[in-house]
């Protein structure tokens, strides 16, 4: 049963549950016997969630999936919960952090409420850097999670627990959030689907309205495309009391995989924009991997141009975005300060995050209302960009370099910061959608002579996921990934 299941993504194995061809309790432990096999490997899973996982997996057994809602599309299908912003109720909670290493959800959050009626059966939480402020997945608490096509490698971050786990044939998907690319990097380093969704699509409540201005939002990492649409389908909409929420789709975003993608118009970019204050070359593999996908995209039907790097350009964006993100480090530890009702030490805190909060307590009210309103004139100049060349996406690497080796972000007592430093040449053009609120997502179209995925990025305009939904289901049938498999897997006997 084991090896028949391996191909499966999360609508197959729910459809198998459905036909009575397997019970969600023997795919529970499967899956449990996998993350005991891989987890040794990858330290992709901190905390297990066995005990009552398999007290659900029974009732659903005891249960027809009949009588569950229709909603509940993934009825029985395991998933694993990255141990960041999402709550569950009862479930350690940490973020990473020693300052945080001892406290217990009291709630479910309402992403992690609107996934169990999805009918996942949540088993485990997942490693993520401390509160996910780096593009790779090293906390001291827990240790590095490794990558699955080379354990030298970092899965990227700062959901990259949940991406070696789903890259590793652990489960098909699995959740992630991302403030600046912490889902489609480590799906471009894992060799994995992941989409940002547009701004307010998935609610952040009831403990949060707005994290950052709007940069943060959460969805999953998955091997197919269809996955990441009926799950967003299950997830999206708006809840009680939110700030602002995305404009509502036509039709459900599964109606969109599979449809005619019809003649779309993408522009693409091989080299940093001018004027964001970066320093950085695009790698060779990265370039390659775009002028790769712009082929496919022209030889698919689609009109595709290369966009010169000055018709993006912005002064010092990225120092103005390294303002916010030292504001957000300040807002997340003052608010386990509250929660906690303890004065932070620094020695509870990594040395790049300890840094960003001091930098974060020096910046004013007024400084940090002008940084937001800096990175919102941005993002006018780009949303008036889409419209004046009528672009539909625009395609990009996901990141500036290949994955990198682990140890790369870590500080210096000489240059704590020096993770964000490397964070914004590694990650400048997946951060750019958090900062407009636009959809993007990364597709694993490009694997180098190493053998390691180089993922590319296709950003949408504003509340257009559908776009990239069609668009993502055409590029995958002309180049279909989910056999391509690491060397740490579940089919591996040798593991």
């Amino acid at each position: 049963m084991n090896d028949n299941l391996i191909r499966c993504d999360a609508m197959d194995l729910a459809k198998l549950i459905r036909d009575g061809e397997v019970k969600p309790t023997e795919l529970l432990e499967i899956t449990i016997q996998r993350i005991e096999r891989l987890n040794l490997k990858l330290n992709a899973v901190i905390h297990k969630m066995y005990g009552q996982a398999r007290e659900i997996a029974k009732d659903c057994d005891a249960k027809s999936h009949r009588t569950a809602s229709s909603k509940a599309v993934f009825y029985g299908v395991p998933f694993l919960l990255k141990d960041l912003l999402a709550e569950y109720k009862g479930a350690p909670f940490h973020e990473g952090s020693r300052a945080v290493e001892g406290y217990v959800s009291k709630l479910d959050t309402e992403l992690v409420r609107r996934q169990k009626s999805a009918g996942l059966i949540i088993i485990a939480k997942t490693n993520t850097p401390e509160f996910g402020l780096l593009p790779t997945t090293e906390p001291e608490l827990y240790g590095p999670t490794v990558n699955p096509w080379n354990p030298d490698l970092t899965p990227g971050g700062s959901s990259g627990g949940s991406a070696a786990a789903v890259a590793a044939g652990i489960v098909p998907m699995a959740h992630g959030n991302d403030g600046g690319g912490s889902i489609r990097v480590p799906a471009s380093c894992c060799g994995l689907f992941g989409l940002k969704p547009t701004r307010g699509r998935n609610p952040l409540g009831p403990l949060k309205g707005d994290i950052g201005s709007g940069i943060v939002c959460e969805h999953a990492v998955t091997r197919t495309i269809r996955d990441s649409a009926a799950l967003l389908d299950a997830t999206s909409g708006p809840d009680t009391g939110d700030p602002y929420y995305a404009p509502s789709p036509r039709r459900p975003f599964s109606e969109e995989v599979g449809k005619e993608a019809g003649s779309l118009k993408i522009g693409f970019l091989t080299s940093v924009p001018e004027g964001w204050g970066l320093e950085t070359q695009l790698h060779p593999d990265c370039e390659e991997a775009v002028k790769d996908a712009a082929q496919l995209c022209e030889h698919l039907g689609h009109i595709v141009e290369e966009i010169p790097s000055k018709e993006l350009g912005y002064p010092n964006l990225f120092k103005v975005y390294g303002n916010l993100f030292s504001c957000l480090t300040g807002h997340f530890i003052e608010y386990w300060k509250k929660e906690l009702d303890k004065e932070p030490m620094q020695d509870q805190f990594e040395p790049l995050t300890w840094s960003s909060y001091q930098a974060g307590l020096k910046r004013t009210g007024a400084h940090y209302l002008g940084v937001v309103e800096e990175l919102q004139h941005f993002s006018r100049n780009i949303a008036r960009f889409y419209k004046e060349s009528d672009y539909d996406a625009i395609l990009s690497p996901t990141m500036t370099i290949p994955p990198t080796k682990l140890g790369t972000f870590q500080p210096t007592s000489e240059d704590p910061m020096r993770g964000f430093k490397a964070s914004n040449a590694f990650c400048a053009f997946t951060e750019i959608q958090n900062i407009t609120g636009q959809p993007a997502m990364s597709v694993p179209l490009f694997w180098n002579e190493d053998d390691v995925p180089i993922g590319v990025q296709f950003a949408g305009r504003f509340g257009d996921e559908a776009t990239l939904f069609r668009l993502g289901a055409q590029l995958e049938q002309a180049r279909p990934w989910i056999d391509q498999k690491p060397p740490i897997h579940c089919s591996n006997r040798e593991i």
